[in-house]
């Protein structure tokens, strides 16, 4: 497994220049410029030819990306352009928000998909296992912006039962050294912050993790339905195993291989920023960060935040990858 751990590591430098590049021309790609973004109705060529210049855009393409190499080099991802602040240090302060709803969303996926899958197939045909595919179509069908609006409007508006946009209350006090707000007030244990973290984090949740619930769900509907009539399983009942044993042991355990790839792909991707749900609820993560960077043409945010979530995403991914070994102790990595 070293062995494996080590090559995924150093497979980590080529995917990360690829992804430099197609950043870095992507953004440059794009219509218009920080310039004409940040002049507006001001912008005149004179001062967009001052600003092109001042920033080095007027400098050839293969020299812009040379000097952003030796930036990334450095340990630098950057200065924004709209508001000057480093891009790393953005990323400390807002990465934790996603983090947060993220894990939130998928912890959601997991607790509801995987036992409404297993259940759906052990009833294969009937009532509950057709319930359970209207289900997962509506979850997937239906968009995340229609989902997470009408979830405000039942809990937030009509029922009053919590709040519809934000990380905290905005009266609220309480320091947070990591900025991971659950995780703050669990060390300085102020529960009535940790409630009030949890309630800001219940809607966007729901609404982020409605499309991997419905994902998680079919997989394992159909991975439990698979393994069920392999000739272990039948073997293991033929031997008087009680259900419940056959089912944890053999079934599940087995069955999880394909959920387990599924739920960190889904990670991966609800780690990369969910752009939608963060802009309906006023989420200050990663994603209506990145939004506001390409309106505003913000190259350095754009290169340093995909590349810094590209890194993320692999990472989950070659997690997934080890786990795979502790789910099914028969698996090997050569």
């Amino acid at each position: 497994m070293l062995r494996y751990f080590v090559r995924r590591l150093l497979l980590l430098i080529p995917i990360l220049i690829g992804v430099s590049i197609l950043i870095f021309f992507w953004v440059r790609a794009l219509p218009g410029s920080p310039a004409e973004s940040l002049l507006g109705e001001r912008a005149t060529p004179q001062l967009v030819e001052h600003y092109r210049h001042l920033y080095g855009f007027d400098r050839p393409i293969y020299v812009q990306y040379w000097k952003y190499v030796q930036t990334l080099l450095h340990g630098d991802l950057g200065v924004s352009v709209a508001d000057h602040r480093h891009v790393a240090t953005e990323i400390r302060d807002r990465f934790p928000a996603t983090v947060e709803l993220a894990m939130a969303a998928m912890l959601f996926a997991m607790v509801v998909g995987v036992p409404l899958g297993f259940f759906a197939a052990k009833r294969y045909g009937g009532a509950f296992d057709q319930g359970s595919l209207v289900i997962s179509l509506i979850g997937i069908s239906v968009p995340i912006f229609v989902l997470a609006v009408l979830l405000k409007w039942v809990f937030s508006i009509h029922w009053h039962l919590l709040p519809s946009v934000g990380r905290i209350d905005i009266r609220s006090t309480a320091e947070h050294p990591t900025n991971f707000y659950i995780l703050d007030a669990i060390i300085t244990r102020d529960w009535s912050t940790l409630w009030d973290v949890i309630k800001h984090l219940v809607l966007p949740a729901i609404a982020l993790g409605s499309i991997p619930l419905a994902v998680v769900m079919r997989i394992t509907r159909a991975s439990v339905l698979d393994v069920q009539n392999e000739d272990y399983v039948r073997t293991a009942r033929a031997k008087g195993l009680k259900p419940s044993v056959v089912d944890r042991r053999h079934v599940m355990r087995n069955a999880l291989l394909p959920v387990t790839t599924i739920i960190g792909l889904q990670a991966g991707l609800l780690l990369s920023g969910a752009v939608l749900t963060e802009t309906v609820f006023a989420w200050p993560g990663m994603g209506s960060w990145l939004r506001d960077a390409i309106f505003n043409r913000d190259y350095p945010v754009l290169q340093g935040g995909i590349l810094f979530l590209a890194l993320v995403f692999v990472i989950v991914n070659l997690i997934v990858d080890l786990s795979y070994a502790l789910i099914n102790p028969r698996i090997r990595y050569s």
